[in-house]
């Protein structure tokens, strides 16, 4: 029991948050989905929460308290992402604007394409030829066990096009992991990251990426700064903007071609030997 005067233990103070997140999902979600309310709600997008600066404050100190704590709570670094990253979409949205193929993406306002298997033709893609875009997402798709269902709907972010970009970055995440050939283990994730925060300015990535090696073993931290690192953070700051890319039209490409495309080089290490999903030697 916790009496008035005793100072909080940090596991308290988790809880205390914990609860306050719980409590503001279950309040937002009632308030702007009453079937009662004939007003305008301020929602800009089905999934949109409004929210004050402070209340983003709030959710930003909470969320990033909780994923510090547990750097595996995808659901609070998302949280993180969205109160936190409003330059750094503004950013993205203009590079996206500014490449023919991101405009494209841009301008399906009403029909914007998502990553999703609802969306994707999973017997078509397991038919390509190996070495194919679409044959190796998939690959990885399965030797992981992941899906692209489990990105979560964007919430936070008070613009309907901001929100798409994040959106798109989160469901493109895995797709990154096979053009970077990088596996789903801590340290595939930290170098995913990395790219990720020179590519991107999201303040999650870059935290994501200075916090994520301290989980790393001495042999990987070893081979993070050595070689992974430098690698991902260069062909991150290089590479054409990802977010850019109608990848929904490029399953039948070879996947080399694609990173050639993107200017994106083989890592200086391979981290998955026994996958098909590899840099070619030619």
């Amino acid at each position: 029991m916790l009496y008035i005067g005793e100072p909080y233990t940090s596991g308290q103070k988790f809880g205390i948050i914990k609860i306050f997140l719980n409590v503001f999902y279950a309040y937002q979600g009632y308030q702007y989905t009453s079937s009662d309310s004939k007003q305008y709600d301020g929602r800009l997008y089905p999934s949109h929460i409004p929210t004050s600066s402070v209340q983003k404050a709030v959710l930003a100190l909470g969320s990033g308290v909780a994923a510090l704590k547990n750097p595996y709570r995808h659901d609070m670094v998302a949280v993180l992402g969205e109160t936190t990253g409003q330059q750094a979409l503004i950013k993205l949205r203009d590079r996206m604007r500014n490449d023919p193929e991101g405009y494209t993406i841009l301008m399906y306002v009403s029909f914007r394409p998502r990553i999703r298997l609802s969306t994707l033709d999973l017997t078509r893609m397991s038919a390509l030829p190996d070495g194919t875009f679409g044959r190796e997402y998939l690959r990885f798709l399965k030797e992981n066990k992941v899906t692209p269902d489990t990105r979560a709907d964007v919430k936070f972010v008070d613009d309907e096009e901001l929100a798409y970009v994040m959106q798109r970055y989160r469901e493109v995440h895995d797709l990154l992991h096979t053009l970077l050939s990088m596996p789903t283990n801590m340290l595939g994730e930290v170098v995913v990251k990395l790219f990720e925060a020179a590519q991107t300015g999201l303040p999650m990535c870059v935290l994501g990426a200075m916090l994520g090696p301290l989980h790393l073993s001495v042999s990987r931290l070893q081979l993070l700064v050595r070689s992974l690192g430098p690698w991902a953070l260069r062909n991150g700051s290089r590479a054409r903007c990802v977010l850019s890319i109608f990848y929904e039209r490029r399953w039948e490409q070879n996947l080399d071609e694609l990173r050639h495309e993107l200017n994106i080089e083989p890592p200086p290490v391979d981290l998955i030997p026994s996958s098909k999903n590899s840099f070619s030697n030619s």
